[in-house]
């Protein structure tokens, strides 16, 4: 399988940045790498800090579930927020494979 290819497919199915680590653009591929971790953590302290309210309320009262429509309301204060983290992954997600699809590779 042609190089360009296979790094096409592990920035856009598997990690954004792989790409570009595979073909040896360490520089890019690490950015492009730490950009996804942050947003991805970002995203995680939003959904528990939206849900951090009910799920202590739970723990004090006793009970162990939490329905879908409770987390719904918890995280309905954040969905503007919610819509630039993602937003933000899905433009690193198409920077990295954009990237990828205009790269040339040096004649050896």
């Amino acid at each position: 399988m042609n190089k360009k290819i296979t790094a096409l497919l592990l920035s856009a199915f598997v990690l954004p940045g792989l790409g570009q680590l595979y073909l040896g653009r360490k520089l890019v591929g690490g950015i492009l790498i730490v950009l996804v971790n942050l947003v991805l953590l970002l995203a995680l302290f939003v959904v528990l800090r939206g849900l951090s309210p009910v799920i202590a309320s739970k723990i004090a009262g006793g009970a162990i579930t939490i329905t879908p429509s409770e987390v719904m309301n918890a995280l309905d204060g954040a969905t503007g927020f919610g819509k630039a983290v993602l937003a933000s992954f899905c433009l690193i997600w198409v920077f990295s494979v954009v990237d990828i699809l205009k790269f040339k590779e040096k004649a050896e």
